[in-house]
Parts: C-alpha cells; structure tokens; sequence
C-alpha cells in the first residue's frame, strides 16, 4: 500500500498523537539520499520550495514548529562561493563549520551539515531564526563507495533544509528562574535550616528499618 501523503497546500500534517523528530542520519539517508537518486520516499511528508521566495516566517506550517523541505541548492545560493543563500528580504549566513553525518552502522560519512542564521532587514540584523542545511556527501568523501552507488545517477542538487526559531526569550526566563530557585536555597541555608532532606533507612525487604538509639517508654 502507498504511503499517505500528509502534505496538503505545502503544509506538513500528521494525525494526532503523531510526531516528525528524525536524526540527521535518517533524514540524510532515509530522505535526502532517496529524493535525489529518485528512489521511494519512508511518506511525502517533505515538502519541496522555493527558498527565495519565502522569508522563515512565511514558509508554510506554524511559526512555532520545526518545519522541513527540500530545495535545489542552485536555486538558492546565488553566488558562486555559495555561502549565503538568499530570501525575500534578507539572507542566510553560515554560522560555523560544516560538519559530517556518519552512520551510526558502518562509521561512514553520508552526508555534510551546514548550521545558517537568517539576518534580515537594513542594516541587516540576525534574526532568531536558524537553519540546519543537509547535503549529501561527495563519493570521494565515501572510501566504501560500491559499484551499485557508483552507477546511481543523482536527479538534481537537492538539499534538505530544518528551520526552526530559536526560543531565546524562553531560554533566558527558564535561567532567571533557575537563578531565583538557586537564591532562595542559598538564603534558606544561611537561616539555619538545611537544604539537605534525609531518607529513612530501608531495610532489604523495602521496610523502614527501626532506630536502636530510641527506647520505647515503659
């Protein structure tokens, strides 16, 4: 039976109870690799677009969600050095160093991330919002290239991009809050009272074991 398609009007829509978190070995093995040689999707749950034509906050599917697609990497870098694909109003620049994909299997590299951050506006200002850009390794990265890959013919320089916006205003509340908690211990302690609960001693059978300081009274 066919996979079902859970892409309608260029947004991702899963049943209830039902959520997309692959790791970045099964997106770039399990998707990545099968849409460019034109093999099988696992579900038509990736939706492919236009980069260019989307700022991040415009891409289809909720604001708040990690959203996925696949693009053609001519398509969106428009320099030849390729490092800062282009949107509607602003760009992505690289942030860092890509790095390898390996699989977990057979320690072989499969793929390559590259971490970008939307900067939008004028002056351009960087943004919250952040892109994993995944590619499929060169076959001179792969030294146990077999014939079977070797004659595979790719259909396309496709990526696969994750987009998402970073929760800074909840990271930094969630560290305030840790900082309050962590003062109100420190000045507990300097009343007098102890931060420290002790647990009764349990016996090997689960049961309290009883202390033999105490004497009952006569």
């Amino acid at each position: 039976m066919d996979n079902p398609g859970f892409v309608r009007h260029g947004m991702l829509r899963l049943p209830p109870g039902f959520r997309f978190h692959p790791t970045d070995e099964e997106l770039v093995v399990q998707y990545l690799k099968r849409k460019v040689y034109s093999f099988p999707l696992p579900a038509s749950i990736i939706p492919e677009i236009d980069l260019r034509n989307h700022d991040p906050w415009d891409l289809p599917g909720g604001r708040e969600e990690v959203r996925y697609f696949f693009s053609f990497r001519e398509a969106t870098y428009l320099n030849r050095n390729r490092s800062n694909p282009r949107a509607r109003s602003g760009c992505w620049k690289v942030a860092g160093k890509e790095r390898q994909v390996v699989a977990s299997g057979c320690n072989q590299v499969v793929g390559m991330k590259k971490v970008l951050v939307f900067y939008g506006g004028k002056p351009p200002t960087r943004t919250d919002w952040i892109m994993h850009e995944y590619r499929l390794a060169r076959p001179d990265a792969n030294p146990r290239n077999d014939a079977t890959h070797s004659c595979m013919v790719p259909n396309g320089d496709w990526v696969l991009c994750r987009i998402f916006r970073k929760k800074r205003a909840a990271k930094m509340q969630a560290e305030e809050d840790d900082e309050q908690a962590g003062e109100q211990m420190m000045r507990m302690g300097d009343d007098g009272s102890s931060c420290v609960t002790e647990l009764p001693d349990v016996s090997s059978d689960g049961e309290e074991a009883s202390s033999s300081s105490v004497s009952s009274p006569p």
